[in-house]
């Protein structure tokens, strides 16, 4: 992924409208150009973090960089009202929403497995998530660059409108006393991940209409997020062939 330093390199990139994937600056610096930039980054849809300069120092791999660190996305997001114009015109909808995917593998494996599952995009969040990087990219063995991705600032708001649009979201925690499979998963759906180790948002799980777990035996409870979006998915695909 493409690293740019520096307030007038960033800048120049936000006015011509390139896709970045995020914007990092140091926390506590101050000045007319650096609010002209986080304002002009906001109004581009720009994700905006304030770190501390030793890791923007490491994220720019330099200490010459003005307290201001780009990354170029390896592919533009699109915004959350095209994903669900784009989930209505092919009904059953099918959604996959995901709250915190640190891990690129985990996200690019997520996607790749959205798309061979037919479903119209994907909605990820803008803090506490991998970008859609080039590591993103490779991981999804190229599905990133044919299925659509929404980066919102606040998921539990996105949900709203995502359950406005007519699908019932679906949200997986393993102590859920609902199985997966005894669900009804024919009609317009969203599939709701939580982040690795952390699982669900506790704001997030309350936005669900229903949370399930997937079946299995012996120790073993929990398993890899992307692994289980594989599982979700398909009993999705499963249900809806017998239909």
């Amino acid at each position: 992924m493409e690293r740019l330093t520096g307030i007038h390199a960033v800048r120049e990139a936000l006015e011509a409208g390139r896709a970045l994937d995020s914007v990092l600056i140091v926390s506590g610096r101050r000045g007319d150009r650096i609010e002209e930039l986080v304002q002009l980054a906001r109004r581009r849809g720009v994700p905006v973090r304030f770190e501390d300069r030793a890791q923007v120092d490491r994220a720019a791999g330099s200490r010459e960089h003005q307290g201001v660190v780009a990354f170029a996305a390896a592919k533009p997001t699109v915004g959350l009202e095209d994903l669900l114009k784009a989930a209505k015109a092919s009904p059953p909808g099918l959604l996959v929403l995901l709250d915190g995917i640190e891990d690129p593998h985990n996200l690019g494996a997520i996607i790749r497995t959205s798309l061979a599952a037919g479903a119209q995009g994907v909605i990820v969040t803008e803090r506490r998530s991998a970008g859609l990087t080039d590591a993103v990219g490779r991981a999804s063995a190229g599905a990133l660059a044919h299925l659509p991705v929404a980066r919102v600032p606040n998921l539990a708001r996105a949900m709203e409108e995502v359950k406005e649009a007519g699908c019932w979201l679906v949200g997986f925690d393993e102590r859920a006393g609902k199985c997966l499979t005894d669900l009804d998963l024919t009609g317009p759906v969203g599939i709701v991940l939580g982040g690795e180790g952390k699982g669900l948002h506790e704001l997030v799980r309350t936005r669900c209409d229903f949370l399930a777990s997937i079946p299995t035996t012996g120790p073993v409870r929990s398993l890899n997020v992307s692994v289980a979006a594989g599982i979700a998915l398909f009993e999705v695909v499963r249900q809806r062939r017998g239909k």
